[in-house]
């Protein structure tokens, strides 16, 4: 059953966030629109893809999907204004939740230092509870939310203190996107076109799912529903985890 609980305004008082995936074109089902929104506001906004997508692909062999896919996403950031896109370079389809992922991803958020840290649903399903959540998307999340808290400890991977990387605790809160338990939403009316453009640039990704697919359609459709929530046009909800 899809949630229709009144939705709150999500605070923005932060300046640097770092948007973690599984995959590429992950982040441009709806959530590239409320990145648009925050780098107009001058915030600093990172990209980390766990994976390359090169298992996204039947027809294309992962040798030619991943380079593919990466170029994909770097063009799609470029449309929200991210700059800086990195990949961990987990094998696409079998990422494993465990001590080096959360590792990794520790590592990053030493790196930048962000403020806010935003990931995809973990949770076994889509809102609406029909659609079953993949496995990368839901060890993803997880490991996000434990490495907000490991980065902050020094004595969690002390080798990557060997390796010049402080301890960073300065991760206020982890946002969730698409969650089926979301509290807090965005709003992104003005910058739907923008949010469209991104997804579009996931152009030969799109083009091989097998079925027809709409950008514009898929977004203003899901994002009118979750602004119907919170009082506006479009948004974009979140779960918010605060540490």
């Amino acid at each position: 059953m899809i949630n229709e609980e009144r939705l709150q305004a999500l605070s923005e008082d932060w300046d640097t966030l770092l948007a973690i995936a599984a995959h590429p074109d992950d982040l441009e089902y709806g959530t590239a629109s409320a990145v648009a929104r925050w780098t107009s506001l001058g915030k600093r906004v990172v990209y980390l893809m766990v994976t390359r997508g090169e298992a996204g692909i039947d027809s294309m062999s992962p040798t030619e999907a991943g380079p593919l896919r990466e170029r994909e996403e770097r063009e799609s950031a470029k449309v929200v204004g991210v700059d800086v896109v990195e990949f961990l370079d987990y094998a696409d389809g079998v990422v494993e939740y465990g001590l080096p992922l959360r590792r990794d991803i520790s590592r990053v958020i030493r790196r930048h230092r962000p403020d806010v840290l935003l990931t995809g649903n973990f949770a076994l399903s889509w809102p609406g509870g029909a659609m079953f959540n993949m496995a990368d998307h839901r060890w993803v999340g997880l490991a996000v939310l434990d490495a907000a808290r490991d980065a902050g400890n020094r004595w969690i991977f002390p080798e990557l203190l060997e390796e010049g990387y402080e301890p960073w605790s300065g991760v206020g809160k982890v946002l969730v996107s698409a969650s089926p338990d979301a509290s807090h939403a965005v709003d992104v009316t003005d910058f739907m076109d923008t949010g469209i453009a991104s997804l579009e640039k996931h152009k030969v990704y799109i083009d091989n799912l097998g079925k027809e697919f709409d950008a514009e359609t898929y977004l203003t459709f899901n994002l009118a529903a979750i602004g119907e929530r919170l009082g506006c046009d479009y948004a974009v909800s979140f779960k918010v985890f605060e540490l």
